[in-house]
């Protein structure tokens, strides 16, 4: 593995948000860094009968659903169903249907969205769920105190507010035997640099940009989901990625990793094009 160098400039080359947790990405030009992460990243978020959260993990057919956000209202279509597409108003400061959910061993205080999102979700997804809020991210859940700070807080991002993935690692996997379908969105990044050596990011501490600081605190541990076509929601029979990252991407636990999480210190606007600095 090649060590990213103290003083190393990497480059922004793709901004991702993902409105709903699970669904689709948008890819955007510039995004506003929040302290929770990229604005409207992961606000909403389905949950099933139970109240828990629901993702690709268990409902691959997510992946088709696209959710994009304009003039204060929540777009969802579905590629693979013949519902047609859905707009409802996201829930207003001040919204007073809350609901108690579950996303891994966080209970979360949310809105509840509408009951035609509801219907709208259950009828393409085929079971019951709800879609839901979360208005108050500087309120809701703390990171792991093992990699983060007491104040550092997360949306519905499954633990740490960014992703950030580096090009040249995508690329030197794609080039395996059986990953040449594997895009960089099997990942789900929030921010894609270009410029270090592949795997370098494994050595990072520190993205230090104009007045913003990305620490990186803690390496990603991979799931089914990088199995899954983004596109088409249809799974790697021979479970690729993860069955050639297991050969040489394992972590001290066991778990595989690709990409590096990450805590925003300081806010502010990234764009494509913004270079960063790799700092200890």
């Amino acid at each position: 593995m090649s060590e990213g160098a103290i003083g190393e400039r990497v480059r922004v080359s793709e901004l991702w948000i993902y409105p709903v947790k699970g669904l689709r990405g948008i890819r955007l030009e510039t995004a506003d860094l929040e302290p929770w992460g990229l604005r409207d990243d992961r606000r909403f978020m389905i949950v099933d009968a139970n109240d828990r959260f629901l993702t690709q993990r268990e409902e691959p057919r997510l992946a088709t659903i696209s959710a994009t956000l304009s003039d204060g209202k929540l777009l969802l279509q579905s590629a693979a169903s013949q519902q047609p597409a859905i707009e409802v108003a996201r829930p207003t400061a001040g919204a007073t249907h809350r609901v108690s959910v579950v996303i891994w061993r966080d209970m979360v205080s949310a809105v509840h969205v509408s009951p035609a999102a509801d219907r709208w979700l259950s009828a393409v997804v085929g079971r019951a769920c709800r879609l839901v809020y979360m208005d108050r991210p500087e309120q809701a859940r703390p990171v792991d105190l093992a990699f983060g700070r007491a104040e550092d807080r997360v949306s519905f991002a499954d633990g740490f507010p960014l992703l950030v993935t580096n090009r040249a690692s995508q690329l030197a996997l794609a080039a395996m035997p059986g990953c040449a379908d594997v895009t960089m969105q099997r990942f789900r990044p929030n921010v894609v640099v270009e410029g270090p050596a592949a795997w370098s990011e494994d050595h990072w501490r520190m993205l230090t940009g104009d007045g913003i600081g990305l620490r990186i605190v803690k390496p990603c541990a991979r799931c089914v989901v990088t199995t899954i076509d983004q596109e088409t929601a249809v799974k790697s029979p021979e479970a690729e990625p993860l069955r050639s990252m297991a050969t040489f991407r394992r972590d001290g636990s066991g778990k595989v990793i690709f990409g590096q999480n990450a805590i925003p210190d300081g806010t502010g606007r990234l764009s494509v094009g913004d270079v960063f600095v790799v700092g200890s």
